[in-house]
């Protein structure tokens, strides 16, 4: 059994989907888990609770942690180590592997500027230090042979699921109501966005893979990295609607933030948008021989999907 721990997310849905090419019992957790496979399996628990990870990790062979908390620093500081410890410590109790969906967020300033697997561990913001003593977690507890794990390390994703996605935020939803699409900081300098659907099939490719365990992995992202503006514009040509862009200062977010809570908790992740931001997936691609989704189809293919409903 291969077992989704927070099934319900844009990377928890595609991963469902993707998994399905390798099994057939597929068990989806979260607390209101809803069907993606007719055979999947569903479990509903609250993960805060040790003893429901435990429950909900039991006859696994291979666990994804793909849970996404509210976008809150006093959230992830009270609730993310406790969170990992307890499903290291459930998965080493039924002996199962674990798949941990990252972000990059561990990963700061300039470093930001070229992202690898051997891109050091060097947080410069709050959130960034969390996940810090997150990734040691899970490196130590592989190390130490107390698990079998990986971490999977994403950038910033995007699909028509736009739960958690920045980039759909703030130009596809913008564009959608008439307004100027938004940027932070700085539209002028490239970053790296991934595709949803390559991200959750590089997860589930790496979960069935047993000799890519005990190591850090960057999931397969396309290979050029477009700026601010050249995002903005490509979804407008899709969109077909004027192509506008607002840039907000980090002052200004400083600003807004007294009034939207999401701003103000966007201040200190600015390094990842005033800099070059490039995420290199070449370790995947040239293990898997696995060809991203270019940048222009994969908006072609989210804005088409919104449309279907």
């Amino acid at each position: 059994m291969q077992t989704i721990l927070g099934a319900g997310g844009a990377i928890g849905v595609e991963l469902a989907k993707a998994l399905a090419d390798y099994t057939s019992d597929i068990r989806l957790v979260s607390r209101n888990p809803k069907a993606i496979n007719s055979t999947d399996t569903l479990f509903s628990a609250d993960l805060s609770k040790p003893e429901q990870i435990s429950s909900a990790v039991q006859g696994s062979d291979v666990c994804y942690l793909a849970i996404g908390f509210p976008y809150s620093t006093t959230v992830w500081q009270t609730e993310w180590v406790r969170l990992m410890q307890n499903v290291i410590n459930a998965c080493a109790e039924h002996k199962a592997k674990l798949v941990f969906f990252d972000n990059v967020y561990a990963i700061g300033g300039d470093n930001v500027k070229h992202i690898t697997e051997a891109s050091p561990i060097s947080p410069t913001s709050k959130k960034g230090e969390v996940r810090a003593d997150v990734d040691r977690l899970v490196l130590d507890a592989a190390e130490r042979g107390k698990i079998q794990a990986i971490i999977a390390r994403a950038p910033d994703f995007f699909s028509e699921i736009k739960t958690q996605s920045l980039l759909m935020n703030m130009v596809y939803d913008n564009f959608a109501k008439g307004k100027a699409a938004q940027w932070f900081c700085n539209a002028d300098v490239p970053h790296s966005t991934g595709y949803t659907p390559d991200l959750a099939r590089g997860t589930a490719m790496l979960g069935n893979t047993p000799d890519a365990f005990n190591q850090v992995w960057n999931l397969p992202v396309y290979n050029h990295a477009p700026t601010g503006r050249e995002w903005a514009a490509m979804f407008a040509e899709e969109m077909h609607v004027k192509n506008r862009i607002q840039v907000l200062p980090m002052w200004g977010l400083r600003g807004l933030g007294l009034f939207v809570p999401i701003l103000k908790e966007m201040v200190e992740m600015c390094y990842q948008y005033d800099r070059e931001y490039f995420f290199d997936s070449s370790k995947f691609t040239s293990r898997f021989a696995y060809t991203p989704t270019d940048n222009k189809e994969a908006i072609k293919r989210t804005i088409a999907r919104l449309k279907q409903g």
